[in-house]
């Protein structure tokens, strides 16, 4: 039997995709702990070692599809809460031993059996939900459809591992005789110990066992006074346990039908071992398929603990070039990567609001902290190097070590904590160089440490590469040091190798500024609190603010002014030049923000009027349908005594022709009367424009916040949570600006079917009234109605029939049993107008 490559490990020999992520840059930026982190979420140890055995693929196609499991496992989660692979086992032990024909135990069946079973849910789950969730239903296909096993082992053992008598025919007599022989052999023995004539011999009036054998307590002193085997005897030596001659023969029965029940159940389960060692290669595929399914699920339930979106994964700027140019859209010359120019070659990186995801927000707030500070990291086309300053402990390392762990979360199919414009190329390897590498056992320096991993990632980097350095050029002399660093900077970027970098060195800022393809960024400092910010600001290098905190800290000012003396006047005028700038920037987002603020204010006061406004209307329609019922009794008592009149001329041989221009006119009247009072929708526009698919919107009289799934003319489907509902447009408040729920911000957990009903076939609208139409045109109404609705592809139609007598209801109904596409049907909920109205499910 062939085996499969689940016994060799995971993921035994990697594919090329995986083998260029360097091991020591995983562990220099964390990477383990990430994967430590996901493996929490795995439902059970198979999925959880596959987690922790995840590497970066550098494959855009094969990223891209991991993002995708990721994204539809949380909109799975979202409306499934409940989905897991919870039930299996890791049965991987259990099905090697299956093949080497070792006997598996009870409870290694059961495992085998609940993890069926959970294979099972979860294939007919995605059977039915497939065309919503493509990527895990595609995981899924590997899972077996069938293969007996599990009514197999229901039939041989129950929920607590004992093998059942219906096992087998041979087992169920075995058991019968056992009893039997069981209650004869006890029966004697209790006569004998109730026997006056034996009584008085014994210790006690019982019987137990020794070795198996049923045996009775007779004291030492009579020894011998009862003839039988001594099996054993009790520690103070004052009893023996005695089989007695008479049942010997009884006992010896009793112990071969035990014998032979153990052979028999030990039969049992070497057949069922037989079975699991045939369906072995199966249940192997189906374990990783289960284990890849909980993988997903756990990436998406990280997601969620870190609030974090799907980045937009992009190929680098050469990648897009050469596939056009694969095309024939391009007559350009393909060239080796390394002749590459900077903007040919050039990958993107625009990672915004991002955070570090092994930072704990909520600690860092109890702290006295602000919490993780979002930054935006974005490089343009064309750059290569980004050359980071600032003051110590300002965030210039975990900058670094946020760009590159997200660069390999994002390459592992995790969701990424930040902005969801977000978007990032795919890097074959990242090298990373922080922290201290001064090395005792091979006596090396920091600076000489930090100077052999830097060759050795030069030996390995290439156009492809992401190459992370901090503190460049630190650890010896200054001057030496920043000459070093421009010369390591200037190689990196004539090999196309895009390069992160912080420094402490102002050399390295004026390099940045002349350099094309190099950007200067700096972290902030406050010199009101004399703290860092830890904002990243990109395009301007860090100040130098040595003398100035020194200053506020209380250094004698003659001090100051002598070393102020010092400094090169073009570097004064350049640190002034930067402090001016960096507070019109200060004034500009302070600006962006109070004009943010005035929009929130404004959507506030907006959604308040309009509550007010629905508060009128709803006095306005009270007073109108009072009027209305008080007209309408009116017209009824008018109606009586013109009733009573007519009656009276007739007796008396009167003309009637009076009295029927006044039934016309009461008829009339009496006509507008029963028109119901129509509730009029404020008419207020909102700032951030009209509902649309995917709005954020706050249902009236819930205020609850959902996404809408579904627009009709008048009413729409909104999500909230697990639930959807419909509402009137009136009833909804939009909310949250322009964010609009789509596939680039957050999980995409809309039916295919309620896009399609917008960009497909007409929408014929959610609602059918078929109130005052006879039966047959009600019918020939309902099925033009329907054949259009699910030509649409809508998900659910409302059919308004009211109540009256009910005659039209049940002739809905009925037609609805017999409408091929519509899957079920129930009354409306009680805001929806109860029995007055069915609200029908459409076939996918």
């Amino acid at each position: 039997m062939p085996r499969h490559p689940l016994f060799h490990g995971w993921y035994g020999k990697l594919p090329l995709a995986f083998i260029s992520m360097d091991e020591k840059t995983l562990r220099t930026l964390e990477y383990p702990k990430i994967l430590d982190r996901l493996a929490g979420y795995c439902a059970f140890s198979a999925s959880a070692e596959k987690a922790r055995a995840l590497k970066p693929s550098t494959r855009l196609p094969e990223a891209r599809q991991r993002q995708a499991e990721t994204s539809e496992a949380r909109a799975l989660l979202v409306e499934r809460p409940s989905t897991s692979v919870g039930g299996a086992r890791d049965i991987r032990q259990s099905l090697k031993a299956a093949t080497r024909q070792v006997v598996l135990e009870a409870d290694q069946l059961l495992d085998i059996k609940y993890t069926l079973i959970a294979s099972r849910n979860l294939r007919r789950l995605f059977e039915r939900e497939g065309d919503r969730f493509p990527h895990l239903a595609e995981i899924t296909l590997r899972l077996p459809a069938s293969t007996g096993l599990v009514d197999a082992i229901s039939q041989t053992l129950d929920d607590r591992g004992e093998i059942l008598d219906t096992a087998s025919d041979q087992l169920a007599a075995i058991r019968r005789d056992l009893k039997v022989e069981h209650d004869r052999l006890l029966t004697q023995l209790q006569r004998m110990i109730n026997n006056p004539d034996i009584s008085h011999y014994l210790q006690e009036a019982l019987i137990t066992q020794r070795d198996g054998r049923y045996v009775i307590p007779l004291r030492a002193d009579f020894k011998g006074r009862v003839k039988g085997i001594v099996h054993d005897q009790s520690s103070s030596g004052a009893t023996l346990f005695v089989e007695p001659l008479s049942v010997v023969e009884k006992n010896n029965k009793y112990k071969e039908l035990q014998l032979a029940e153990r052979d028999e159940e030990r039969r049992i389960l070497l057949a069922l071992t037989a079975h699991v060692a045939e369906y072995a290669p199966a249940l192997e595929e189906m374990l990783e398929a289960l284990a890849d399914l909980d993988v997903a699920f756990a990436r998406a339930k990280y997601a969620e603990e870190l609030e974090a979106v799907e980045p937009k994964l992009v190929p680098m700027t050469a990648d897009r070039r050469r596939r056009a140019a694969d095309r024939g859209q391009s007559s350009a010359v393909s060239r080796p990567p390394l002749a590459l120019s900077h903007a040919e070659g050039s990958p993107i990186i625009r990672l915004l609001d991002a955070r570090h995801p092994l930072l704990d927000q909520e600690k860092l707030a109890l702290s006295g902290g602000e919490g993780v500070i979002p930054i935006d990291v974005e490089l343009s086309p064309g750059t290569r190097a980004l050359v980071i300053t600032g003051p110590n402990t300002g965030g210039k390392t975990v900058t670094l070590k946020t760009v590159g762990l997200l660069a390999l979360m994002a390459q592992t199919g995790l969701h990424l904590p930040v902005h969801p414009d977000s978007e990032i190329s795919l890097f074959k390897s990242i090298y990373a160089d922080i922290g201290d590498e001064q090395s005792i056992e091979q006596s090396l320096s920091t600076f000489s440490g930090h100077i052999t991993n830097i060759i050795r990632i030069l030996e390995r980097a290439d156009t492809r590469s992401l190459v992370i350095l901090d503190e460049l050029g630190a650890g010896t002399d200054p001057q030496e040091g920043a000459a070093l660093a421009r010369a390591l900077l200037t190689h990196l970027l004539e090999r196309g190798i895009t390069t992160l970098v912080t420094t402490h060195h102002p050399e390295l800022k004026a390099f940045a500024h002349a350099t094309p393809g190099v950007v200067n960024a700096s972290v902030e400092f406050d010199m009101e609190t004399l703290r860092p910010t830890y904002h990243l600001t990109i395009g301007l290098p860090g100040r130098s603010n040595a003398l100035a905190i020194s200053e506020r800290l209380g250094l004698p000012g003659e001090i100051v002014a002598a070393a102020r003396q010092e400094i090169n006047p073009a570097d004064l005028r350049a640190d002034d030049l930067l402090d001016e700038i960096y507070r019109q920037r200060e004034h500009s987002r302070k600006a962006r923000q109070r004009a943010e603020e005035a929009k929130h204010e404004a959507e506030e006061m907006r959604a308040e009027l309009a509550e007010r406004l629905e508060a009128i209307e709803d006095e306005r329609r009270e007073v109108l349908e009072n009027a209305r019922e008080e007209a309408e009794a009116e017209v009824k008592r008018v109606r009586n005594e013109i009733r009573d009149l007519r009656e009276e001329l007739r007796r008396a041989h009167k003309p009637l022709e009076g009295i029927q221009l006044v039934e016309e006119k009461i008829e009339e009247l009496s006509e507008e009367v029963e028109i119901p009072v129509e509730r009029h929708a404020p008419d207020i526009t909102p700032l951030s424009g009209p509902i649309q698919l995917g709005s954020k919107v706050r249902v009236r009289g819930l205020d609850k916040v959902g996404i809408v799934r579904a627009l009709g003319e008048e009413r729409v489907e909104v999500q909230i949570g697990m639930l959807r509902m419909r509402a009137s447009l009136s009833e909804l408040v939009l909310v949250g600006g322009d964010e609009i729920a789509t596939a680039d911000s957050r999980p995409q957990t809309t039916d295919h079917r309620l896009l399609s009903a917008v960009g497909g076939h007409p929408s014929p609208g959610i609602e059918l009234d078929l109130r005052g139409q006879n039966a047959e045109e009600a019918l020939d109404m309902l099925e033009n109605y329907l054949d259009r609705a699910y030509l649409a592809r809508l998900p659910w139609v409302r059919i308004i029939h009211g109540k009256g007598t009910g005659k039209l209801r049940e002739v809905v109904r009925e037609a609805l049993k017999n409408y091929p596409q519509v899957t079920s049907f129930e009354a409306g909920k009680h805001n929806e107008g109860g029995e007055g109205v069915t609200v029908a499910e459409l076939r996918k």
